[in-house]
């Protein structure tokens, strides 16, 4: 498996395909809620992709402060695609994400996680800072990380 972290200018489109077409998959298709996938912040945010010789197996975007947050960086649309669910590479790529943010941006990490998710992303070092609410239909909550 090998990562690559790319901002959106560096993306090729042929990445940028793949990589939209994994979160449409993912986020609008299986998890059935219709949102508008493009919302402008990918041009502002850094991606992070975990790939498997040509195939994307798992993607993150990470937004600087000001974009999502004002005083926070954020990870968001993280996914891991279908055949590379169950075999740790979600943990991989958070792992190297917030690495990424420390390195980057000093300034706590916010997210807003799919409450199910919850034990994933503390055992991360994230803390639940909200009650659940929902988002496109899906409990989520926001964590924390300092």
């Amino acid at each position: 498996m090998q990562s690559y972290f790319d901002y959106f200018d560096h993306l090729t489109t042929a990445q940028l395909y793949q990589i939209l077409q994994a979160r449409i998959d993912v986020f609008v298709v299986e998890q059935n809620c219709p949102y508008p996938e493009c919302d402008d912040k990918d041009q502002l945010s850094g991606h992070l992709r975990l790939m498997d010789g040509h195939r994307l197996a798992a993607y993150c975007r990470i937004l600087p402060p000001g974009v999502s947050y004002p005083d926070y960086c954020s990870i968001g649309r993280v996914l891991t695609t279908a055949p590379y669910r169950a075999k740790g590479i979600g943990l991989q790529l958070m792992q190297e994400a917030i690495v990424i943010c420390e390195k980057t941006y000093e300034c706590p990490i916010k997210i807003s996680a799919q409450a199910y998710l919850e034990k994933f992303y503390q055992e991360l070092g994230f803390h639940t800072i909200s009650e659940p609410y929902l988002e496109d239909d899906i409990p989520h909550i926001a964590m924390l990380r300092n």
